[in-house]
């Protein structure tokens, strides 16, 4: 192949705006403060940031399949409040309590999914109604304030989840470990299977994918299943490593997740998603927060570059759908 039609193939992907930017915010950033590099940095943004990931990666999907979920944030909140109810009062074990509060996570998903698949209402509305019900939820059972602490050690299951190895001076949770094993999952079922093929084409075009034999509702009430689930983990994850389990935990998250998916290149309107886009948006965020603030960027400044990076990366998109299907 012609290197000018390979380098033409590469740029058009929808992971190739993502990676550049990605390399220029690393380059910026530690020429400004070389401390952004530092083992001590990167160990502290890589623990916080796949937890946060986790929940990206099923959003793709999601999205992919031309759905959305805005309960999530709330979900990360309360599935933990449900899992350390149960253990410290002393009604479960933590594995069973782990399991109780991950099944109704993905119950409360798939009522999502009902909504959104037999009753014919927008995703949107339905999952902000089930953010409220979830929120309010958790801060009823914990009267608002955040849940006592509790001492883990010696339970094999925390230590599964978040324990922690070391590499030298580089700490790395369990949670990496977590999420490049969901990541590989996900990718190749997106890519490499039949069920992939399903979520772009209800994306894509619901009512063609029906004609063609695809399970439209069960695939989305399995995603939303899937979405709601994922943000439960990730909550859980969460709360051990913080040993706080509070109501209010994951305000916000439902929002910056769409945004790592959709600067990682998927389609915003369903059709098109892609896992490696979605890993690339999620440390593009995470990396503007933390750098900005290691540069000196007052932090309530983030919101300011996070929407000029979304508003960037759609129009790249954007430019870049035009000039595919025009054969540029």
């Amino acid at each position: 192949m012609e290197p000018q039609n390979l380098a033409k193939r590469v740029f058009a992907r929808p992971e190739a705006g993502p990676a550049i930017l990605l390399v220029l915010l690393i380059v910026t950033f530690t020429s400004i403060n070389p401390a952004f590099l530092s083992v001590l940095n990167i160990s502290n943004t890589l623990a916080f940031t796949v937890e946060l990931g986790l929940i990206a990666l099923a959003m793709t999907l999601l999205m992919t399949a031309g759905e959305f979920d805005l309960s999530v944030g709330a979900l990360f909140g309360l599935t933990p409040v449900l899992m350390w109810s149960l253990f410290n009062s002393g009604a479960t074990s933590l594995e069973l309590a782990f399991l109780l509060a991950l099944g109704i996570a993905g119950l409360i998903g798939s009522v999502s999914g009902w909504f959104v698949t037999a009753l014919k209402i927008p995703s949107f509305l339905v999952t902000l109604g089930m953010l409220l019900v979830a929120r309010g939820t958790a801060l009823y059972i914990t009267d608002g304030f955040p849940q006592r602490t509790w001492n883990a050690d010696g339970e094999w299951l925390a230590a599964v989840l978040v324990g922690d190895v070391r590499f030298g001076q580089l700490r790395l949770y369990m949670s990496l470990f977590w999420f490049i094993a969901f990541a590989l999952l996900l990718h190749y079922v997106l890519t490499g299977t039949r069920v992939g093929n399903w979520i772009q084409a209800t994306g894509g075009n619901a009512g063609a994918a029906a004609a063609r034999g695809v399970n439209v509702a069960r695939t989305k009430v399995a995603l939303f299943v899937l979405s709601a689930t994922l943000a439960g983990f990730a909550g859980i994850i969460s709360s051990i490593r913080t040993s706080a389990a509070n109501p209010n935990s994951g305000t916000g998250y439902e929002l910056e997740v769409i945004a790592m998916v959709v600067i990682g290149g998927t389609a915003l309107m369903g059709g098109r998603g892609t896992i490696i886009g979605t890993i690339l948006g999620i440390f593009i965020l995470r990396l503007m927060r933390n750098g900005i603030v290691m540069i000196g960027v007052p932090g309530l400044a983030y919101n300011i570059f996070i929407g000029a990076i979304i508003l960037g990366m759609m129009a790249l998109h954007s430019w870049l759908d035009r000039r595919n299907q025009s054969g540029g």
